[in-house]
């Protein structure tokens, strides 16, 4: 599950009031990145509450490293996502916020199960915004990861450009 929260003192004045629906994050993940569907409906944006998002990736046998573990990239690229999808459901639309640091601590060996990314943002400025995932196996609150990453807002000019 996916959780989003905005503290009011993180509220920027270019942030949209208008929020993505499940439908529109979904399409838009599946517009935008069809690369994440490359072994299916792997990635999905399951719930949207209000200020809250849930996130899940289907587990696929490719995820398996020898022991029978979830490999990191795999945790690593939910996290990124999640937090990437949360900070579009405080700013919109923007395809082009990039990530420019990513940090996991890998805390417990996940089973070979769907995982699931809570998430939330610290911070949201004009041009840099930061915020975290905690993961879990599904069915479980055991923490197996955690991450923090900054994401680069990208000027409107050049998101004019790269959809040219």
């Amino acid at each position: 599950m996916l959780l989003f929260e905005i503290h009011s003192s993180l509220n920027p004045p270019f942030m949209s009031d208008a929020t993505l629906t499940l439908s529109e994050i979904n399409a838009f993940l599946r517009r935008d990145f069809p690369q994440l569907f490359s072994h299916g409906e792997i990635f999905s944006v399951t719930e949207i509450g209000a200020g809250t998002r849930s996130m899940r990736m289907a587990y696929h046998e490719s995820q398996l490293r020898p022991g029978g573990t979830i490999f990191g990239p795999a945790m690593m690229q939910l996290a990124d996502v999640s937090i990437w999808v949360a900070l579009l459901g405080a700013i919109g639309e923007v395809p082009l916020a990039v990530t420019t640091n990513l940090t996991i601590n890998f805390l417990k060996k996940p089973k070979a199960r769907a995982l699931i990314a809570r998430c939330k943002m610290l911070k949201i400025g004009k041009a840099l915004a930061v915020g975290e995932a905690s993961l879990t196996s599904e069915e479980s609150d055991a923490i197996v990861a955690h991450a923090v990453a900054t994401y680069a807002i990208l000027p409107k000019k050049i998101m004019w450009y790269h959809n040219t």
